[in-house]
């Protein structure tokens, strides 16, 4: 096994020597004031800015007057293109700041296929951090912050999004999600029919003047979400499971059975086959149609 030490020269851009560094710098995710000094410096100084929005980032740098030397396009669509053209540059000697539209580069973008590539070629890898959505919407919650688990976007497909929602039914920890608002419902429902009636927090316009944060159970949001349509994308904080939950669900009478054992046991007792599969459902904390698919 071998170990890699990098030690980087984080706040002289360019003193390094042979090839040049990688800067993920964060923008704000809505107030300006949430930009850095650290932040323009480094955009100022870089060579090259890396944007995944060109337009926008141009008019976060005419903001905050920086002229940028070089600013290219890196995004989704044209990573496997541009990602090692932006190695070679920094392997030439340039120095590359790397932003998102908003927040950290590299969470749940491709900016952390370039952090790949540069590692690989032995560049150095800087962050300069700042604003966040996601833990900006988790101090606020209300909810536990001693641990928690950052999810990004679910799957578009509900049939992928309903397999990894159960795959966390019994984590403990806060969890955190992103979504679209025209996805918002689909995946509160999903949700929903995975953990239970769990308390969660709706955050939209974070740092912005019409930020909101709504806090209920999932029903509770989504019946209020029936009078307020979404509106923008949304962080979701969600509590984890309950441990004495969790380990009274362990415990049951029913845990070394088959879903068909469990079925057949409640009819056996007399319970038609439709309510048996009822019980079973709320025995195991699912919903009646996880039931039905497993006895098709």
């Amino acid at each position: 096994m071998s170990v890699k030490v990098q030690k980087s020269f984080a706040e002289q851009p360019g003193d390094q020597g042979g090839s040049g560094t990688l800067y993920l710098v964060a923008t704000p995710i809505g107030n300006l004031e949430d930009m850095t000094y650290r932040a323009v410096r480094i955009l100022r100084e870089a060579d090259i800015i890396a944007a995944e929005d060109t337009r926008q980032t141009r008019k976060l740098l005419s903001h905050f007057e920086i002229t940028p030397g070089k600013l290219l396009s890196y995004h989704d669509h044209n990573r496997l293109a541009s990602g090692p053209e932006l190695i070679r540059f920094i392997i030439e000697g340039k120095n590359l700041a790397l932003v998102s539209d908003a927040g950290l580069p590299a969470i749940s973008d491709p900016g952390s296929d370039l952090v790949k590539l540069a590692i690989e070629a032995g560049i150095s890898v800087v962050p300069v951090p700042g604003a966040n959505a996601a833990l900006s919407a988790l101090i606020v919650s209300g909810l536990s912050t001693e641990k928690f688990k950052f999810i990004g976007f679910l799957p578009r497909e509900q049939r992928e999004r309903d397999e990894l929602l159960q795959l966390q039914e019994e984590e403990e920890s806060t969890l955190l999600l992103y979504e679209s608002p025209h996805r918002l419902i689909k995946t509160l429902e999903s949700m929903l029919n995975a953990w239970g009636d769990r308390r969660i927090v709706l955050a939209r316009e974070l740092t912005k003047r019409f930020e909101e944060m709504t806090r209920g159970t999932i029903q509770d949001c989504l019946n209020w979400l029936q009078e307020h349509p979404p509106m923008g994308e949304y962080c979701i904080v969600v509590e984890g499971a309950d441990p004495q939950q969790l380990k009274e669900k362990r415990n049951a009478w029913w845990q070394s059975m088959s879903i068909v054992e469990h079925v057949t046991h409640y009819e056996e007792e007399g319970l038609p086959r439709k309510e048996a599969m009822k019980k079973a459902a709320n025995d195991r904390g699912v919903s009646k149609r996880d039931i039905y698919k497993s006895l098709i």
